[in-house]
């Protein structure tokens, strides 16, 4: 409920164009235990820039690997893209405090406000530009929910980029709209698995039935990057370099909240691979590592694809195909599926190797949620604040909306902030569901999370 004292504190805090970030922050450069490094699954040791060369842009790869340098700077090409959608917004959700009777502050960071509907334009940009500033042709990437593929079409449009895009089986079914809008920007968009690449038939013949994973799809993608000369992969989450690139909306947050001399206690954002999370988290968790300011992180992911709550901590591909490097995260296996019938993305079997290392030394939370909780959060949020969130987004209001109401029991005033990451308007299959009563909760037993563990590769103790 908006106060008296409130009367200077905006609905929406906006950035100018000046104040728009000049360098994104690298967290690593301030964690006392970097992540462990990226092994070759073929001998076991770490990789270098050469050995990640043949799949990753060069610049990429430095990004990938450098631990200690805390700001690179923007391209200015790359910042003039920004401008037209960034800044974007910091929202004070006073119509949700009012309807939740809650002493707590509500604020969320707006990232939906561009063609893709999404905060992964973010990164996408800027890996297209270091494609195209190496010379390449083209890329190739995985999608799973849309959201990433969408971003990236739109960026390879934009610099002339050929894009091939490789969309998780079940998602490529139930949005087509999605589908169709990577179509338009001109990518060309595969069901995965797929008959198209040697992995994809692999993993059709020993499960046919198969609805896909991201797991999947990384395989075909990176089998198509590595032999069509003049392409390199592209990946829309879990790297360092894609938490670099989205550390513009943590940077962008901070900076607003400052502005008003409003500082948040708890920042909760959804959890796949982590890229929205370690974006929002950024800057603020630069100042826990340093010892300056105490926050709560919440990392929220679902019930079905649950790899911080009841992963493990470990070496693990980072595909089905397993082609691709060794990274360690928390993870559910590199074969693990979530159920078809799991409608809100966040869909990768592990975990950033970035945020794993923070959460394994205590500097976050991690909470799983049912997608039906989910959603009712989703449809709750619209009717009062008026925006349609992606199913994504709701894993983060559903907390966020906990959060509020456990400060309404207890009396406590706290300012919780979380990342609003886009839109749900190409989820409408899975709204529909929820609506018709159709929609349930499936969450793996032990006993299927054992058998996914049992394929975790083996390592020695010297390098995990």
């Amino acid at each position: 409920m908006r106060t008296a004292a409130d009367a200077n504190i905006p609905y929406k805090v906006y950035l100018t164009e000046n104040e728009l970030p000049r360098a994104w922050y690298n967290v690593r450069a301030d964690m006392k235990n970097k992540p462990a490094p990226l092994l070759n699954p073929g001998t076991g040791k770490p990789m270098g820039y050469d050995d990640l060369r043949p799949v990753f842009c060069d610049e990429l790869v430095r990004q990938e690997l450098d631990d200690t340098t805390p700001y690179i700077a923007i391209p200015a090409e790359i910042r003039d893209f920004y401008k037209m959608y960034r800044p974007s917004p910091l929202v004070r959700a006073y119509c949700l405090e009012e309807k939740l009777g809650t002493p707590a502050k509500i604020y969320y960071k707006f990232e939906g406000n561009n063609t893709s509907g999404s905060h992964k334009l973010n990164s996408a940009i800027a890996q297209a530009y270091y494609a195209k500033q190496q010379g390449l042709k083209g890329v190739t990437t995985e999608t799973g929910a849309g959201q990433w593929g969408t971003a990236l079409s739109m960026a390879c449009a934009y610099l002339g980029l050929d894009c091939r895009v490789y969309m998780v089986k079940c998602s490529y079914e139930q949005k087509p709209f999605r589908r169709e809008v990577m179509r338009t920007y001109g990518a060309s968009v595969t069901p995965s698995p797929s008959a198209t690449t040697e992995i994809g038939r692999k993993i059709l013949a020993e499960h046919p039935d198969t609805t896909g994973s991201l797991g999947c799809a990384i395989s075909e993608a990176v089998e198509v990057a590595t032999h069509t000369p003049g392409y390199r992969y592209v990946l829309g989450s879990v790297l360092n370099q894609v938490l670099l690139h989205q550390s513009v909306i943590g940077l962008e947050a901070k900076s607003a909240f400052d502005k008003i001399g409003v500082r948040p206690d708890v920042i909760i954002g959804c959890a796949g691979g982590g890229s929205n999370l370690g974006g929002l988290i950024a800057p603020f968790m630069r100042e826990k590592l340093r010892g300056e300011n105490d926050y709560r992180f919440i990392a929220v992911e679902p019930a079905s694809c649950p790899s911080f709550t009841r992963g493990k901590f470990a070496y693990d591909f980072c595909d089905t195909g397993m082609v691709c490097p060794l990274a360690k995260m928390y993870t559910l296996g590199s074969g693990f599926i979530p159920s078809a019938n799991h409608a809100g993305g966040l869909r990768y079997h592990g975990m950033s190797s970035t945020l794993s290392q923070l959460y394994h030394d205590g500097y976050m939370e991690a909470r799983a949620v049912e997608q039906t909780a989910v959603f009712e959060a989703a449809e709750y949020f619209a009717r009062v604040e008026g925006i349609l969130p992606a199913p994504e987004s709701s894993h983060a209001i559903r907390v966020a909306i906990d959060e509020a109401i456990r400060c309404r029991e207890t009396g406590e005033e706290k300012t919780i902030l979380f990342g609003l990451t886009g839109t749900g308007y190409f989820d409408m299959v899975a709204y529909q569901k929820y609506n018709d009563g159709q929609m349930s909760d499936t969450i793996p037993t032990d006993e299927e999370l054992a058998a996914s563990f049992a394929g975790l590769p083996k390592v020695p103790d010297t390098v995990a």
